[in-house]
């Protein structure tokens, strides 16, 4: 056994929360801006991703990072790093 102690490079993400219903978890959508690959104009695309938010701390609308983890439950494969922005 190695004596490694630092872990791997973990995926970060920025996002919009769109859902708080769940208890300790929490609906984000990411946003990103591609070329279509036919016509080459900028289209937008989205993805949803599920986090596990230990404190119940994000809100809807809330601008929050977070990072890749290991499977948590069926959806859940994200968690909450910090909240970015509070919505108004």
């Amino acid at each position: 056994m190695s004596e490694k102690t630092e872990r791997n490079y973990r995926k970060m993400r920025v996002g919009i929360v769109v859902s708080d219903a769940m208890d300790k978890c929490i609906v984000i959508r990411v946003d990103r801006q591609m070329k279509h690959p036919l016509y080459k104009k900028p289209v937008k695309a989205s993805s949803k991703l599920y986090a596990h938010d230990e404190s119940n701390d994000a809100h809807v609308g809330d601008r929050v990072r977070v990072m890749e983890t290991r499977p948590l439950s069926r959806l859940k494969r994200w968690r909450l790093v910090d909240v970015v922005e509070r919505a108004k």
